[in-house]
């Protein structure tokens, strides 16, 4: 039978051993003689051209360690003369040049040499085309009995792994969750967005690693048997089994083809525990470019060993779970894995294993119960050509249905297309985390009615209407002033000595209108923020509101300097053209009274001959002339106050309004803006249109 050798000597199974141990001896005791003298041979060679006494020349291997590359002269010449006597082990898959080597190294030995170094020095020609650090397991005759024949290893170069390729679609979304991470890292905790940041991490990590290969995992509960399926996928006894629990105490992992060695570095496995499977021409055709690996028992009582089953399944691209009659429907499994994986079911197998020790139409019953639990769990089924999870039943222990497992992993394989679906449905869960703080179905954002309203209050808070009448008033005032009779005037002069000036614009200095001024500006900030932020998700809520309390500092007293710089011009307001002839007519109506008066007087001294009519007219005149100039004058101005008082009001509100989005509205338009292009780049991620 033939022999597959390991190169890790610290992790082998206690009936690999014995084997070894049996066939070494009896090939030490054939060896004898020859090999003693073709070791002194050997030696002299060695000295000679100043190579190992082993008569090899060696290599650093995969690990570090030195590998054997070929036979010497001196070697060979010790292996033409032990040739016929060359040991019946040979090395899977070995050829006539392996074997010629492994004679020339037990030559080289000598009798003492230890039966399993030997044969892992065989092993490692043979097998001198293995990299990555797999290391083949060693088959007796009673392990390889019961899997797949072997057929001789055909030696090939090592082979360049293309990378892996996102197809455009995937790209566009990774590219969405990146920006979205991006524009939201200011707004959101690192918490909520570290599993977004982690999806980027391992879809970067895995596009840079082979797109030739596919990692599946073998994962399961306590004494599924997901070992034992593990040993049979791989035609040799890799993972330990047996009745201790629990038995697979760290991640083990079985290439098919080369070039993977990347990728089980990702997965954090040593050397020591990577492996080959028994070579043969089916299964490599079959499930080239498979990397399957062992997890521990996910509902192990050792923490660690559960730790590692939940880093392993975020890294690999495909699972398999494999449950047995007993815990198909455990509480931990589908609570834990299943449910949340939901989106996953694409790159997922469920495999009932032990079919072997359920009667008759037991296995039918249960299949129709795990996919019941399966569909409560939210994964879709693989069933009438749909996209989903494949559910099988096989017995690891009998063979039965396990040709139909391969079959579906072949298919599996053979389209390449596992990585990137893995990414897209983390992508999607990643997305689904998120939805809570981008996605919201009410309609979000000010309207121009709301900035309307924020500067109408604005305005009154500092008192722009007030300003406008107070603006009204004062040119009413100076037009009266002007255009009044001088009787008139005399009296307001008197008044005006009398009492404070109010000619000006009215200064608000007072406590108690600067307190109720800053309250009005308070409660329109509040009103705004409050409308601004409605049916946002509450991370982006809270950004508005912050942006507009942040904005509303110092906002009063910016109002009052405002207010200051753009209220009435100082001095008197600025009078119309008619002006100038108000005043002659009011000038005319006093000179015709002062005439009159004077004319009745100079008749009642004598100086002048009587004639009252004249003198009367004049003084009539005049009397009832300067009020109705007067009251034309006040008629006319109206207009003119009005549109002055306008304007003062006008010049107010702009200045308000201009101060209110500069501190207030454009940081919160920009809190807005912000979150509209998140909600942009949410919907990019998640294939729909962003809401409004």
């Amino acid at each position: 039978m033939t022999a597959v050798t390991d190169q890790d000597h610290t992790d082998h199974t206690n009936h690999t051993e014995h084997a070894d141990h049996a066939g070494g001896q009896g090939h030490a005791d054939a060896a004898g003689d020859d090999t003693g003298r073709a070791e002194e041979r050997s030696e002299n060679a060695a000295s000679e051209e100043g190579t190992p006494q082993d008569g090899r020349s060696t290599a650093a291997g995969p690990d570090g360690e030195d590998v054997a590359e070929g036979p010497e002269p001196a070697a060979e010449a010790a292996l033409e003369k032990s040739e016929g006597e060359e040991p019946e082990h040979r090395a899977a898959g070995g050829s006539k040049k392996s074997a010629a080597a492994s004679a020339g190294k037990h030559a080289a030995t000598g009798p003492e040499a230890p039966a399993k170094d030997r044969h892992a020095r065989v092993q490692a020609d043979s097998e001198g085309s293995w990299d990555d650090g797999l290391i083949a397991r060693r088959v007796t005759e009673e392990t390889a009995a019961q899997h797949v024949p072997t057929a001789p290893a055909r030696p090939s170069p090592p082979q360049a792994t293309a990378p892996l390729a996102y197809d455009g679609p995937l790209r566009s979304r990774l590219d969405a969750l990146r920006e979205l991470v991006g524009l939201s890292r200011t707004r959101l905790d690192s918490r909520t967005l570290a599993e977004a940041g982690r999806v980027l991490d391992e879809a970067a990590s895995r596009r840079r690693l082979s797109g030739q290969h596919t990692v599946v995992a073998i994962a399961g509960a306590t004494g599924s048997g997901k070992s034992q399926l593990f040993n049979t996928l791989a035609g040799v006894t890799i993972s330990e089994t047996g009745v201790r629990r629990p038995t697979t105490a760290a991640p083990i992992a079985c290439s098919w083809s080369d070039g993977a060695a990347g990728l089980i570095d990702r997965l954090g496995i040593p050397g020591r525990l990577r492996r080959r499977p028994v070579q043969s021409a089916e299964a490599e055709a079959q499930l080239r470019g498979l990397v399957l690996v062992d997890l521990p028992d996910h509902d192990s009582a050792a923490v660690q060993h559960r730790e590692q089953v939940d880093r392993v399944l975020a890294l690999v691209d495909a699972v398999i779970w494999v449950v047995d009659p007993e815990k198909y429907a455990d509480a931990v499994l589908h609570e834990r894995y299943l449910r949340p994986m939901a989106g996953h079911a694409e790159v997922m197998f469920v495999v009932l294993n032990q079919i072997d020790r359920l009667p008759g139409e037991a296995t039918e019953q249960v299949l129709d119960d795990l996919r019941r639990l399966l569909d409560e769990d939210g994964i879709a089924l693989g069933e009438y050509g749909e996209p989903g999870a494949t559910v099988l039943a096989l017995s690891a222990l009998t063979g039965d249905g396990v040709g139909e497992l391969r079959e579906s992993l072949g298919q599996f394989l053979a389209e390449r297309g596992a990585p990137a679906r893995r990414i897209a449905a983390d992508v999607d869960a990643a997305g689904w985390r998120l939805r809570s703080v981008y996605a919201t179905g009410q309609r979000t954002g000010l309207s121009e009615e709301d900035r309307d309203e924020f500067a109408a209050r604005l305005a009154e808070a500092i008192g722009a209407t007030a300003a406008g009448e107070a603006a009204e008033r004062a040119w009413l005032r100076n037009a009266n002033r002007a255009c009044g009779t001088p009787w008139l005037r005399l009296w307001r002069w008197y008044q005006d000595r009398l009492d404070a000036p109010t000619g000006r614009f009215p200064a608000r200095a007072q406590v108690d209108e600067e307190a109720t001024a800053r309250q009005r500006v308070e409660q329109a900030v509040r009103t705004l923020a409050e409308r601004a932020s409605t049916g946002l998700p509450a991370p982006w809520g809270q950004a508005v509101r912050e942006a507009a309390v942040r904005g509303a500092q110092g906002l009063p007293e910016a109002l009052d300097e405002l207010a200051a710089r753009a209220g009435l011009p100082p001095g008197r307001p600025p009078r119309p053209g008619w002006w100038p002839a108000a005043v002659f007519a009011q000038a005319s109506m006093t000179i015709l009274q002062v005439v009159g008066g004077l004319w009745l007087l100079g008749q009642i001294i004598g100086f002048m001959s009587p004639n009252l009519g004249v003198p009367v007219l004049l003084m009539v005149a005049g009397i009832i002339g300067g009020p109705l100039v007067e009251w034309s004058c006040r008629m006319a101005a109206r207009g003119p106050a009005r549109r002055y008082g306008q304007e003062a009001e006008r010049r107010l509100r702009e200045a308000s309004a201009g101060c209110g989005r500069a501190r207030v509205l454009d940081p919160v338009a920009a809190e807005l803006l912000r979150y509209r292009e998140v909600r942009e780049q949410y919907g990019r991620l998640m294939g729909v249109p962003a809401a409004r």
